[in-house]
């Protein structure tokens, strides 16, 4: 097998092992998964960077590249049921974002960045809607190690769910992948840090904690999955907002500096 059909054949493959790279997006499981995931597409990136070097028309070699893996994600789609595909679409995505482009980026090769470039290009013609950002592996691993107590884990809890259960791991899933490609996602998502744990904090301690989680719950958190099932982001978006905006006003201390409600979890 040449380099050509090498390289091709991983961008085709790269995400077929999509269901069990999604179970692996945990903290306990990303590094060993990702280490695993990057050692079966080293083949294809040794392959994609001996290319690189050797043909003159790099541009066009990238774009069948990448061409071969967007491809592939819409065939995907396409085989899915109809009921499926959103959700299919979402675990995609955080496949791309937490999985593909860090082992692009990672490999260090004269082509990684140029590559993640063309594939940026082709996944957004084939999927206008789309709004993928790549990112480093170090950035995605450090984010499973950030110690805040969110208002959804919050409920969760209140209800008995673990850590990885489909709410959780669903909406965490919106969050690195829709709002953390938004212009402002990023600020948002820190300025949510930096209020939600009061909110958390202040309501636990109430003697009517569990009522009033139930009531987030009913309210916000599961109107917020069936937004995000039906592909209506920008919906579920709105209406978190909403809902930190309420909980700040009602359980954040007063005088503490003002700061804008953001959708996250």
């Amino acid at each position: 097998m040449n380099d050509y059909e090498t390289g091709m054949n991983g961008m085709r493959d790269a995400l077929k092992d999509h269901e069990k790279l999604i179970r692996g997006f945990t903290r306990k499981q990303y590094a060993d998964t990702f280490k695993d995931y990057y050692m079966s597409l080293l083949p294809a990136m040794d392959a994609i960077e001996n290319l690189y070097q050797r043909v003159v028309d790099k541009d066009a070699m990238l774009t069948n590249m990448a061409s071969g893996l967007a491809e592939e994600a819409d065939g995907l789609l396409s085989a899915a049921k109809k009921r499926d595909r959103e959700r299919l679409n979402i675990n995609l995505s955080l496949v791309m974002a937490g999985y593909v482009f860090p082992v692009f980026l990672r490999y260090k090769g004269d082509s990684s960045r140029p590559l993640v470039e063309h594939v940026l290009k082709a996944w957004k013609e084939k999927f206008p809607k789309s709004n993928l950002t790549p990112a480093e592996y170090d950035e995605i691993e450090a984010g499973f190690h950030k110690k805040f107590c969110f208002i959804t884990t919050a409920c969760c809890r209140n209800r008995n769910k673990p850590d990885d259960c489909y709410e959780l791991t669903l909406l965490r899933r919106y969050r690195d992948t829709y709002m953390a490609s938004l212009p402002e996602g990023e600020k948002l998502i820190t300025a949510y840090y930096d209020i939600a744990p009061s909110i958390v904090k202040h309501i636990s301690r109430r003697p009517d904690a569990d009522s009033i989680y139930d009531t987030v719950w009913n309210t916000y958190i599961l109107p917020c999955i069936s937004l995000i099932e039906s592909g209506k982001y920008e919906e579920c978006l709105a209406l978190y907002e909403k809902m930190v905006m309420e909980l700040k006003e009602k359980y954040f201390y007063q005088g503490q500096a003002s700061m804008s409600a953001a959708g996250s979890l």
